[in-house]
C-alpha cells in the first residue's frame, strides 16, 4: 500500500459516523448489508450515509453491489487487510514476534507457540 493510499484511509476513518459503518460492516461479515438497513440502524438520513459510503468505498475499506433494487454493502476484507499491514510491516524493528498475534492477524509472520 502506498502512503496517499494509507492517508485516504485514515482520513475515511477520521469521522465517527464513517468508523460506525465500517465497524458495524466488519463484524457483519462478507454478505454484507443494504444501504437503507444501515442507515436504520445508525439512525443516519439516507443522503448523509450515502456521503459516508462513498468516502469508505473510495478509500479501498468496503465494497458494494448490486442486488435487485438495493445496494450492499460489505467490508473490503483485502483493502482493510493492506491497511492493517501498512501499519505494521515495520512493526518492532523487524521483528514481527515482538508484535503478538497482531503481525500474524493481518497476514504476517504468526507469532511463534510456546
Amino acid at each position: 500500500m502506498e502512503t496517499r493510499d494509507a492517508i485516504e484511509a485514515f482520513a475515511a476513518l477520521a469521522h465517527a459516523q464513517r468508523l460506525a459503518v465500517f465497524r458495524m460492516l466488519v463484524r457483519i461479515g462478507p454478505n454484507g448489508m443494504a444501504a437503507g438497513d444501515i442507515a436504520a440502524r445508525l439512525d443516519t438520513p439516507p443522503s448523509s450515509l450515502s456521503f459516508h459510503l462513498g468516502q469508505l468505498e473510495r478509500a479501498g475499506l468496503i465494497r458494494s453491489h448490486r442486488q435487485s433494487r438495493h445496494v450492499i454493502y460489505a467490508a473490503d476484507i483485502e483493502g482493510t487487510r493492506r491497511l492493517l499491514s501498512y501499519l505494521t510491516e515495520d512493526c518492532c524493528e523487524g521483528r514481527p514476534e515482538l508484535c503478538g498475534g497482531l503481525a500474524g492477524a493481518v497476514g504476517g509472520t504468526p507469532p511463534a507457540s510456546t
